[in-house]
């Protein structure tokens, strides 16, 4: 395995071999074989373009000796960051058939998150469009160049800049398969990110066999077959929507993946009443908004059989008006990038539709609630949910401290989230560790804090996560001026744009105070803060 990666231990890699988890089949192969059933069947759509399995194995097969021949050799980590369009299905199969690892960047991370993907995997390359929304991520990828040594090839959805290479000329170039390289099922296949609950986000290195097996039980739990026509709203690099069941799951049981342009209802419906579509995965903010719209009547949306949910805990009553108002079945995910996924079952009873976060996709998921001292919790009993199986990881990328924290001394993944389970179903409470779910983007209070304690009028600081009917949750920052100092809103936000991060982790609202409720330690009472902030939103909103 890639060095600086956790293997599972020998006696578990085993029994999940014997048991057929693990099929020996890398990441293509299981994309191959769809093809080699239905090589005619429609595997993608996009605007007017029908893109056969076929040909997507074509493209995909084409592109990866292309990466082999501008240089990247076996194990080579290249990060991707393309938005959801043809060319990231092409590059993402397309690296991975050629032996490198994708490390799964998404559309909006910017300098800072990036140059920490690149120089914490080492990577060699980078895939990028080139303007996006007036965003030139080709000259995003030239400071990069210049501050990484490892980065030394920028590949662009689009057009170049001088030393970049075109993806679309590489997909001109003839096939040459003969190049490529073998595929080691155990080894890693690509990297994911996690949600950066402490700090810039970990690297998640999943294998092959983990992967393919996540994918496909996922799907499988979804009912998905080749009369499944899924439409992924969110962006492809996040693991929900890549493999859980996602555009992995939908291709590996022969399904159609239509691929929208934006999420709004105007788009979306539309999108489902001409394309048939069965199963639309979402999150919070786009089902309250379609809800809250006129837009889904005006469509026929008769083939719809399936929304489902993930990244954040749809509300019982929003899954009651989705059911009621759409006439199709929500379906809760909940899960990590790091392995565990939970599904309520399409068959499941009411309490379950409505209120449960699932049931592990694999028997042999082993969960476990710790309290406070670390002992198991009886069933009903709220705390720490953590997981051990066959498509978890046992460990980060190269990040040992990490690892330590993360995990159990028996192995079991810390999931930071406050569950209950009853048996084998999972509800879940809220977050162990600091941190912000917008709308299933985490945002690390840590992180964002640290920034914000570098203003020159910054005495103290603290963020707090405040409530929010569209995106559950957002960040709110008090603080604590230098004597003699104003800060306003608008000044901080400038402050921390010169940093360059992702825009969804900037503070949505700014709270001066003199002090900070603390405990007798000194410790920040950060519950009465969220309890403060949400109680003066409660009162605006009455105003």
């Amino acid at each position: 395995m890639l060095a600086g990666c956790v293997p599972w231990p020998a006696e578990y890699a085993r029994r999940y071999r014997e048991r057929g988890y693990w099929e020996g089949r890398s990441i293509p192969a299981a994309l191959d074989a769809s093809a080699e059933r239905r090589p005619d069947k429609i595997a993608l759509v996009h605007g007017a373009e029908r893109i056969t399995y076929r040909q997507l194995v074509e493209r995909v097969t084409r592109l990866a000796a292309q990466f082999v021949r501008s240089g990247l050799k076996p194990l080579d980590r290249v990060v991707l960051q393309l938005h959801n369009v043809p060319e990231f299905l092409y590059a993402f199969f397309g690296l991975i058939r050629a032996g490198a690892i994708p490390v799964m960047a998404l559309r909006a991370h910017r300098h800072t998150e990036v140059r920490h993907f690149i120089t914490s995997s080492g990577a060699a390359g980078y895939v990028i469009p080139d303007v996006l929304r007036g965003f030139d991520y080709r000259a995003m990828a030239e400071e990069m160049r210049a501050a990484c040594p490892t980065l030394k090839r920028v590949f662009v959805a689009g057009e170049p800049l001088g030393g970049q290479v075109s993806l679309p000329k590489l997909l001109e170039e003839p096939a040459a398969p003969d190049v490529l390289p073998a595929l080691d099922p155990s080894e890693v296949a690509l990297m994911l990110l996690s949600g950066g609950t402490t700090s810039l986000s970990k690297l998640i290195p999943r294998t092959h066999d983990d992967y393919v097996y996540n994918a496909k039980q996922c799907g499988r739990l979804a009912r998905f077959g080749e009369d499944t026509v899924l439409m992924p709203i969110l962006p492809l690099g996040h693991n929900y929507n890549l493999a859980s069941p996602g555009l992995m799951g939908a291709l590996y049981h022969g399904g159609t993946v239509v691929l929208a342009p934006a999420g709004d209802a105007e788009t979306v419906f539309p999108l489902i009443e001409r394309e048939r579509v069965t199963v639309v995965p979402a999150a919070v903010p786009l089902i309250s908004a379609w809800l809250n719209s006129g837009v889904p009547e005006k469509h026929d949306l008769g083939s719809l059989r399936v929304v489902q949910n993930g990244g954040a805990r749809l509300a019982p009553e929003l899954r009651a008006r989705l059911r009621d108002r759409l006439r199709c079945t929500p379906q809760e995910i909940y899960g990590t990038a790091e392995g565990l996924i939970c599904m309520v079952r399409l068959d499941a009873d009411d309490e379950a539709v409505l209120e449960s976060s699932g049931i592990p996709v694999c028997d042999d998921d082993e969960i476990k609630v710790l309290g406070d001292d670390d002992r198991e919790s009886p069933d009903g009993t709220p705390g720490e949910l953590c997981v051990r199986g066959p498509y978890t990881i046992c460990g980060y990328y190269n990040n040992a401290d990490k690892n330590r924290e993360a995990f159990t001394v028996d192995g079991f993944y810390r999931m930071g989230d406050i569950v209950r389970k009853r048996g084998r179903q999972v509800y879940t409470e809220g977050r162990r560790k600091d941190i912000i779910n917008r709308g299933g983007e985490k945002i690390s209070c840590d992180e964002i804090e640290n920034y914000i304690f570098a203003h020159p009028k910054v005495k103290a600081v603290t963020l707090v996560a405040m409530p929010d009917e569209s995106f559950g949750e957002k960040a709110c920052a008090f603080v604590v001026p230098k004597p003699g100092e104003t800060l306003g809103f608008a000044e901080l936000i400038a402050f921390l744009k010169k940093r360059r991060i992702a825009s969804f982790k900037l503070p949505e609202r700014l709270e001066i105070v003199s002090e900070f409720p603390t405990s007798p330690v000194g410790k920040i009472l950060k519950r009465e803060l969220r309890e403060r902030i949400a109680a003066k939103l409660a009162e605006e909103k009455k105003q």
